[in-house]
């Protein structure tokens, strides 16, 4: 991907700018042509590789909550428009989630009994149907709303699309200074009535102060991509017990803390790496499994091989299957809060400082700026 001509020193003009190339950036991009707005993104490498790219490509809405449920209810129909428009891989699969013990179960009804007919209880035929198990499974549920895409194509064919809608990018391309009115860059500025900051866990980069009152950290993860037992087809996504900790649609049933409970006694390694052992398989067959997560303002960039290997031994047992072929191995980092799902500040007049701080910006993000743009456009 190339980036229009700016000569230094020179001034670009746009209705919208949008600090940030992810998805939480592309995001507010697509809302902003909607909206028939001009719109210029900076982004300060030459194609989208942080989290945008690094995650499982799940569109998880049934398990969220509060107001990541809302953001997530209107980003479905909003990735199934532009998957059509950009001509980018979606498959409406649904979320499998497995239960290997009595008390899973009992949160999955609880949530069945809150959502109606989002959630479908299945025995373990019915899991068995759908994906190959371990002896210990006993059930599950059905989640038919979910949806999954391959993030390594899809925000780069979003990107791609617009382009065509008259986007203009500046890739390879650094956010010096945001100011009302004006975004300087590394190549020259870039003017603007509104202007929407998207950079993920770099939002203390740009605003140290905003970040550390919001309490801004960034979460690590490690994560895998590996050969599917049998070449075997997998069409949903697929959750678990330690998936259940994880998400805010589960943390409202009343049943989850024992699950917690026996998790913790059982796994406490598992449960203090703050394991969502979970997988979805890509177009070519493999699955990416995961993932981990550790917190802090700088976060190390070395993997540990034993949460690797607990990853590893986890999806083969639930697989009921040998050890699993590792085609890759990756580093994911985002942004956390210990108190909010999403940080959503103006530091200046027509400045909107965005991130998903609770790892769901591919569930969430096409819904989260409808809000944020409507607030910020009026």
């Amino acid at each position: 991907m190339t980036s229009a001509p700016l000569l230094a020193g020179s001034t670009d003009r746009a209705d919208v700018v949008i600090v940030g190339a992810g998805i939480v950036g592309l995001a507010h991009a697509v809302e902003a042509v909607r909206r028939g707005c001009s719109v210029v993104v900076v982004e300060r490498d030459d194609r989208a590789v942080g989290a945008s790219v690094r995650n499982f490509g799940h569109g998880c809405f049934t398990a969220q909550g509060g107001r990541a449920l809302e953001y997530a209810t209107a980003a479905r129909t909003a990735w199934i428009r532009l998957a059509k428009e950009a001509g980018f891989w979606l498959r409406e699969s649904g979320t499998v989630v497995v239960a290997r013990a009595e008390d899973e179960r009992a949160v999955l009804e609880e949530l069945r009994e809150s959502r109606g007919d989002q959630v479908e209880m299945l025995d373990r035929a019915d899991v068995e149907a759908r994906l190959p198990v371990g002896a210990d499974v006993i059930g599950g549920a059905w989640l038919p709303l979910d949806i999954r895409v391959d993030p390594r194509e899809a925000v780069h064919m979003i990107a791609a699309w617009l382009r065509t809608q008259g986007v203009r990018f500046r890739w390879a391309t650094t956010a010096l200074a945001i100011e009302p009115g004006l975004v300087r860059t590394s190549r020259g500025d870039v003017a603007a009535d509104h202007i929407v900051v998207a950079v993920g866990h770099d939002v203390d980069r740009h605003f140290p102060g905003l970040a550390e009152q919001a309490g801004v950290v960034r979460c690590a993860l490690q994560m895998l991509r590996v050969a599917a037992p049998g070449d075997r087809v997998i069409d949903p996504a697929v959750l678990t017990g330690f998936s259940l900790l994880r998400y805010g649609g589960f943390a409202e049933c009343t049943s989850l803390p024992a699950v917690r409970t026996r998790l913790a006694a059982d796994h406490p390694d598992l449960v203090a790496a703050g394991l969502n052992l979970m997988f979805t398989q890509r177009p070519d067959g493999d699955l990416t499994i995961g993932d981990t997560h550790t917190y802090g303002r700088t976060v190390e960039p070395f993997s540990m091989e034993s949460l690797d290997e607990a990853i590893l031994g986890q999806i083969a047992s639930l697989l009921g299957s040998g050890r699993l072929t590792v085609r890759e191995r990756w580093q994911g980092v985002y942004a956390s809060s210990p108190d909010r799902d999403f940080l959503i500040e103006a530091p200046g007049s027509g400045i909107r400082v965005v991130s998903v701080t609770s790892g769901v910006g591919m569930t969430t993000a096409l819904g989260l700026a409808q809000d944020v743009l409507g607030g910020l456009l009026g």
